[in-house]
């Protein structure tokens, strides 16, 4: 290795561990604080939900919200330990240096390391999958999956995503190959469309294979929502409901899908718990997102994001220093693509992380938009109530601190929400 390349080599190492020491420590940091915030409030009911949240729902959710933060402790170190073990502790390059033994070069050898990658990481994390669902959620209430469906909805996680990154792979890999020096523009390009394709696929023929979706049948339940949707004009390919309860306790109601494939989906569990008025207040913010234009806006911010990574990878996969600062020796004879794919995923969290509290303002901002539209078209104390109803039964901190809030938190804070359904604030809302 000549001094160029060793000093190279250096700087790219050094770059890394500074910037996984500062994403961990940044990390631990609001981590700690929120547990402590929490767990300093747990003993009294915030003055603003005295009259509507109970002392012993207050503190189940103070239990569940630091409960999952001290597993995310867990997770972090966890994540930090493997992400060392794949670079600089040589684990990407002696996986690499073994596929290349048995195969040999070529498009095969990227791919089978890229699927080994994936999947020996899969194993890795299933452990912390486990304690999560059948520790965390269980001991909170949370939980209804057994074994066996946990262990059937991984399986099938791994199928479907198999059966779809693969091809994507191997077409990326070509891509990257066969098109030149601008060949990111041209898998940028293939991100997008399949970004785009999976939000028809994904409502029509994936989610099925998961949950059980029927029609809405309730016919007073229906037309209300039918009349709602007419008056904000949105349509949509039908009314389901989803059998959540099957899984999880945890309420909630969404828009899936993109053009023709639209659809409203409710959680079982959102119906069983909400009243009709409530209901319609919130699918009212949920078309709020998308009368506001919400979705096109986050569609159009990945897609920069993501040209900005791409160009980005363009630059790094042709850079030696890149591969051997971070534990890899690259192929010298052969394409280096997968290796290239590979750092590059995994080191590019630790910088994407400080953008996040930008990300988040920009999700609650929106989150306010959708909830000042929901007041114009049903009745703002419907929403707040149903707000209230869903933090109770999601054990939804009601004192987050306001610095791991404003960092992470792609809703408001439910004091702050709520604060702005006040009675006393302007409404011209459908009762």
């Amino acid at each position: 290795m000549d001094s160029p390349l060793s000093a190279l080599a250096y700087a790219w190492a050094l770059f890394f561990c500074g910037l996984l020491v500062a994403s961990l420590l940044t990390q631990l940091w609001l981590t700690s604080r929120q547990i402590h915030h929490v767990a300093q409030h747990r003993p009294a009911v915030p003055p603003a939900f005295a009259e509507r949240v109970s002392l012993g729902s207050h503190q189940k959710a103070a239990d569940y919200t630091i409960a999952k933060l001290r597993l995310g402790l867990v997770e972090l170190a966890w994540n930090a330990a493997l992400l060392l073990g794949w670079t600089l502790l040589g684990g990407l390059d002696l996986l690499n240096q073994g596929l290349r033994g048995r195969l040999g070069d070529g498009l095969a050898q990227q791919l089978a390391l890229l699927a080994a990658f994936f999947t020996i990481t899969a194993l890795l994390d299933l452990p912390l999958a486990w304690i999560r669902t059948f520790r965390v959620e269980q001991r909170h209430g949370f939980n209804r999956m057994t074994p066996g469906l946990w262990l059937a909805d991984g399986l099938k996680s791994a199928a479907v995503g198999a059966a779809f990154g693969l091809p994507f792979a191997a077409l990326l890999l070509w891509l990257m190959e066969a098109t030149g020096p601008l060949w990111w523009l041209w898998c940028w390009a293939l991100w997008l469309g399949l970004s785009l394709l999976m939000l028809v696929l994904y409502p029509t023929w994936i989610a099925p294979l998961f949950n059980r979706f029927v029609p809405l049948t309730d016919p007073a339940l229906r037309q209300r929502i039918e009349a709602l949707m007419a008056r904000c004009g949105f349509r949509s390919r039908g009314l389901y409901v989803m059998d959540g309860s099957k899984r999880s306790a945890h309420a909630n109601a969404y828009f899936t899908g993109f053009g023709p494939a639209k659809r409203v989906v409710f959680f079982d569990t959102l119906l069983q718990k909400l009243s009709p008025d409530e209901i319609d207040a919130v699918l009212a913010h949920e078309l709020g997102h998308f009368k506001r234009g919400h979705l096109p806006r986050r569609l159009l911010l990945s897609g920069l994001v993501s040209l900005l990574g791409f160009a980005l990878l363009g630059y790094l996969s042709g850079q030696l220093g890149f591969y051997v600062g971070l534990g890899v020796q690259p192929n010298l004879v052969a394409p280096s693509n997968a290796l290239a794919l590979l750092l590059f995923v995994s080191v590019m969290p630790l910088a994407s992380i400080f953008l996040t509290p930008l990300l988040s303002q920009l999700s609650r901002r929106q989150e306010f938009e959708a909830d000042a539209y929901a007041c114009s078209h049903a009745n703002r104390s419907h929403l707040a109530s149903a707000l209230v109803k869903l933090y109770q039964d999601n054990a939804s901190t009601l004192t987050p601190d306001p610095v791991y809030a404003s960092f992470y938190y792609s809703h408001p804070p439910a004091a702050e929400r709520l604060a702005r359904l006040e009675p006393s604030r302007p409404e011209t809302a459908h009762s």
